[in-house]
């Protein structure tokens, strides 16, 4: 039963978890809606890099269902948990280690669901012709140019600006409408970023170079699909836990400065607006529950 290939399989971990992850973090509404869609716009999404035919389509659609099914079971109790214990904190102030542990928790949540896509992944992997493999080519370029029209092609001035609205909006939703004060401290943070859009850029670019050699060398001597998925789980490894060099300590540091920011930006809300962040996480909380329960 396929579902994935490669880079997909961990950009797909990425949605799903996304989906509860961000009431967490980046206070998304309408979980329970999103969740149950994920299976049809995930097929979507995996279709309009693929090309997915008339033999994969089915089993794509199915092997969806069936890894949502099982991260309704085995993942979202878990989530239940983070959503609880993100309301024991909601009413005090946080540090940045607080922050990181949770964010800690996301990536390993994230991480199960990309092992667990693996073996159906490797399944489609193998099936994957020239043609779907050219396909997926054009699509990384399509997605590069928007990535550059998005950010590369702005100046500095205007990523910074770009980047503050989208923040702006995250935390207004989370914690409501923020202060004068609240708003430069938050324009300052985002000043201070080590964010680059150009080394993102590269890493993508990296990233789809990799997925398709390895793709491509699959369907130039097809090997069996263990040793597939093998190669599938050191892929999604190196995303997860990049080696030691310049990418890793870029990511790291943007972690690091993620977990700072957030803390800062909570410890200087006040206390009707940590109230409502906590009637979110509680309203989250018991959308997790139902999904669980259906």
């Amino acid at each position: 039963m396929p579902a994935y290939s490669l880079d997909q399989c961990w950009k797909l971990a990425r949605i799903i978890v996304a989906a509860l992850a961000c009431a967490l973090l980046c206070a998304c509404s309408s979980v329970r809606l999103a969740y149950n869609n994920l299976p049809t716009v995930t097929w979507w999404w995996l279709d309009g890099y693929v090309d997915l035919d008339a033999t994969q389509s089915p089993r794509v659609r199915e092997a969806l269902a069936q890894l949502l099914d099982w991260h309704r079971r085995n993942e979202l109790p878990k989530f239940v948990a983070l959503l609880q214990r993100a309301q024991a904190l909601a009413p005090d102030t946080l540090t940045p280690e607080q922050v990181c542990a949770f964010s800690d928790e996301i990536r390993d949540r994230l991480l199960a669901f990309a092992v667990r896509a693996e073996a159906p992944g490797a399944t489609l992997a193998l099936s994957l012709g020239d043609d779907q493999l050219q396909h997926l080519q054009r699509k990384y370029a399509k997605v590069n140019e928007a990535w550059r029209k998005d950010w590369l092609a702005l100046d500095p001035e205007q990523r910074q600006d770009k980047r503050f609205d989208q923040m702006l909006d995250r935390y207004e939703d989370f914690y409501g409408p923020l202060d004068a004060s609240q708003r430069e401290l938050l324009r300052r943070l985002v000043a201070a970023s080590a964010f680059s859009a150009e080394r993102m850029d590269a890493q993508r670019r990296l990233r789809q170079q990799e997925a398709l050699a390895l793709l491509r060398g699959l369907r130039a001597a097809p090997p069996s699909s263990a040793d597939t998925q093998a190669a599938l789980n050191a892929y999604v490894q190196r995303i997860a836990y990049p080696p030691p060099g310049p990418w890793r300590d870029y990511q790291q540091a943007l972690s690091v400065e993620g977990c700072r920011n957030l803390a800062a930006l909570h410890n200087a809300t006040t206390a009707s607006q940590r109230e409502r962040a906590a009637r979110r996480l509680r309203d989250y909380e018991n959308d997790v529950r139902q999904l669980a329960a259906s």
